[in-house]
């Protein structure tokens, strides 16, 4: 959550790496869903409850203050996961609605750092 098709943006490398380390990034970002647009050649959703596949992990690049409703949104969309990356935390309410729904709850990593380093495989 959070894509961009800005190449200068931390969101856009993670996701790129991720990609090439053999997972689907389905990006979202509302503006690019409005017009229709792809990032790094996945079709981009407004939310990750539109998104019509099962969604494992969601990776949120967003300012803490905004990820509650994405938490919400992940759980009612039966991910997996939310995963905030550096930086980001995730408010102790949305965090144990998130639990509470069996949603592992990552915070503050960044998968393009923690997948090496743990020698994470897909």
């Amino acid at each position: 959550v959070g894509a961009t098709k800005r190449t200068s943006m931390p969101v856009y490398s993670v996701m790129q790496y991720l990609q090439e380390m053999g997972y689907r990034c389905i990006p979202v970002n509302e503006k690019a869903a409005a017009n229709g647009e792809s990032i790094l050649g996945e079709r981009a959703f407004a939310k990750v409850s539109d998104i019509p596949q099962k969604v494992d992990i969601v990776d949120v690049f967003l300012r803490s203050d905004r990820v509650g409703p994405v938490v919400d949104d992940a759980i009612s969309a039966g991910a997996g996961a939310v995963w905030t990356q550096l930086g980001v935390s995730v408010d102790s309410d949305a965090a144990s609605r998130a639990r509470d729904r069996g949603l592992v709850v990552i915070q503050n990593r960044c998968p393009r750092i923690d997948i090496p380093r743990l020698n994470i495989l897909t």
